[in-house]
């Protein structure tokens, strides 16, 4: 079932589902009693491009501060809910606009039934969400360990419990720090359903493995048209998150916009300080809304040539560097120059 097929899902002031675009999710790490400081984490995140915010609800106080948080927001806000289903049934008297639950660990079906009955009266969608690392003992004795065909029984037995409540307003989402498991489930899911899928790779890890399990977890389930939302999940500041998955989606040409950098790794022919002017380009493009190619090389080599590629790039020499636009060399400017010029044609750009 690929995404063009799947659902659609109303959440909040979005829809997934139906071949509408891909969304990034993303979680925030701050006390959500905290009002002040979860608010300004979410604005944070929404200026990054964060486009659907989960927050734990551990306690009765951090679901009626939801409240208050949704009023001070503009994106969609769900609520993450463990073991205690009046934690869930509060969020949504809260105002959420989705609830995260594993039915498994709710508190049985009596309790299950009791927030499915406040979801259905006020039209909230439910994401089902399995984590390999709590996959029920049966399933793990079924399939002699954790597995990729175990992660998916499990959901769907859980989807149906929901169903048969007579409810079908349903995510699903089954993740696994195993990233070829983690594939692996979500073909043999997407075969078997026609929910919208939330895709991550869960305990992905610090900035570089978290990057990298992601990157390729999330770049094969995607480009097998699986996965209506997406979340990076990195330990870390939750904003490397939403860039992460702007550019993995970027990448596989699942999104325009942004502008995209190139630049060489350097080497011994390098004579500028590349490392240095590359990460200040990344840092100064990020503030523009266009959706241009942007070269930074380092040498005579190959830079003018993967500069004239770009749409717009500056190529390194000996503490100077040429100025390259749409395929033709404007002009030569001195290295400690290159970066205000580079912002000066991106001023005026127009795309």
């Amino acid at each position: 079932m690929t995404r063009e097929h799947t659902r659609t899902i109303q959440i909040g002031n979005r829809v997934i589902g139906g071949g509408n675009p891909i969304l990034i999710q993303s979680m925030t790490n701050t006390r959500t009693e905290d009002v002040e400081a979860t608010v300004a984490q979410i604005l944070k995140l929404e200026e990054a491009g964060c486009e659907i915010i989960r927050c734990t609800v551990p306690t009765l106080e951090a679901a009626m501060a939801l409240r208050e948080i949704k009023k001070q927001i503009h994106i969609p806000l769900v609520a993450d809910i463990h073991f205690d289903y009046k934690m869930a049934i509060a969020a949504m008297e809260n105002g959420v606009d989705k609830i995260r639950i594993n039915p498994g660990n709710i508190g049985g079906r009596e309790k299950l039934e009791a927030v499915v009955k406040v979801a259905k009266e006020r039209n909230i969608p439910i994401r089902v969400g399995v984590n390999s690392g709590s996959l029920e003992k049966e399933l793990v004795e079924k399939y002699h360990g954790v597995t990729a065909e175990g992660i998916v029984e499990s959901a769907l037995d859980k989807v149906r419990m929901i169903e048969e409540m007579d409810y079908e307003n349903i995510v699903i989402s089954i993740k696994s720090s195993d990233v070829m498991m983690c594939v692996k489930a979500h073909e043999i899911l997407a075969a078997q359903t026609d929910y919208p899928l939330h895709v991550g790779i869960t305990e992905s890890g610090t900035i570089i493995s978290g990057n990298i399990k992601s990157s390729i977890g999330l770049g094969l389930i995607l480009n097998q048209g699986i996965g209506d939302t997406i979340r990076v999940s990195l330990t870390g500041d939750p904003v490397e998150e939403i860039k992460s998955a702007k550019l993995i989606l970027r990448t596989l040409g699942l999104r325009k916009g942004g502008i995209e950098v190139v630049s060489c790794p350097t080497c011994g022919r390098t004579k500028i300080d590349l490392i240095g002017l590359a990460n200040q380009v990344e840092t100064l493009v990020a503030g523009y809304p266009l959706d241009i190619k942007v070269a930074v090389m380092g040498c005579a080599v190959n830079g003018p040539g993967e500069a004239k590629e770009a749409d717009i790039g500056i190529a390194g020499g000996i503490g100077e560097g040429l100025l390259i636009k749409k395929g033709e060399i404007v002009k030569k400017v001195p290295e400690e120059l290159l970066l205000a010029t580079l912002k000066e044609e991106l001023d005026g750009w127009n795309s």
